[in-house]
């Protein structure tokens, strides 16, 4: 009989090849920290104005060419060159947090609402990580589901994107921390129970939860928290 997601062993320890994929993606994500934050500082000196006069476009550009790096990081997984394309696509998603750090920066609690978005969504993930790396429940059973809500809310992003509804964004930042809070439940798992063996994969959907987790987070500390007085 096949042997199938076994890999825990009699002590209740993962495998070596699961052991090395989350390490290797755990590795691979902490380096991706560093060309988000060089990206994040270079995006913080740039001038944006050419999105405010047409934001539709530059949106749907943005969309268009994080997801091409995306196909072209999964295309060259196996390879170094995919580690590279990773770095690249981690820097450009800093650059991108430019407008929302300006704009959180002028509050005069900016910086705490930074350090707060950063420090929860810190907590959010390795709290979620011990949780689908620890137990043995199996988290991948929620694959359909996600994919129906990745659908729903890419959806709803295009359409706001020509709606620019205040009240629907805020809903989009909640509805965005939920699904990325379970997929890392899930790409966790997905690890553990042997289902993701290529870390270059997993390091992706990781990352672009956790950036979407501090992105909605930090709106909703400025929208709710932020002082222009």
């Amino acid at each position: 009989m096949q042997r199938e997601y076994n890999v825990y062993n009699q002590a209740g320890q993962l495998d070596s090849l699961q052991h090395r994929v989350l390490r290797n993606t755990y590795w691979l994500l902490g380096l991706s920290l560093i060309p988000t934050a060089i990206g994040a500082l270079v995006g913080l000196n740039l001038s944006f104005a050419f999105m405010a006069a047409s934001p539709m476009l530059t949106s749907l550009l943005f969309l268009g060419a994080i997801y091409g790096l995306f196909y072209a990081i999964e295309a060259n997984r196996y390879s170094t060159t995919g580690v590279y394309l990773l770095l690249l696509l981690t820097f450009v998603m800093g650059v991108m947090l430019g407008p929302l750090l300006q704009f959180t920066l002028a509050f005069r609690n900016g910086a705490q609402l930074v350090s707060l978005a950063a420090g929860g969504t810190a907590a959010v993930f390795f709290t979620l990580s011990a949780v689908a790396s620890t137990t043995r429940r199996n988290f991948t059973g929620m694959a359909q589901f996600l994919a129906v809500g990745a659908v729903v809310l890419m959806v709803a992003v295009i359409a706001n994107i020509f709606l620019q509804l205040p009240l629907f964004q805020v809903v989009l930042c909640g509805a965005f921390m939920l699904f990325s809070s379970l997929m890392i439940l899930f790409n966790i798992s997905a690890i553990v129970h042997g289902g993701e063996t290529n870390y270059i994969t997993a390091t992706l959907s990781l990352y672009v939860n956790i950036y979407n987790i501090f992105v909605s987070l930090l709106q909703l500390l400025g929208i709710f928290g932020g002082d222009r007085r």
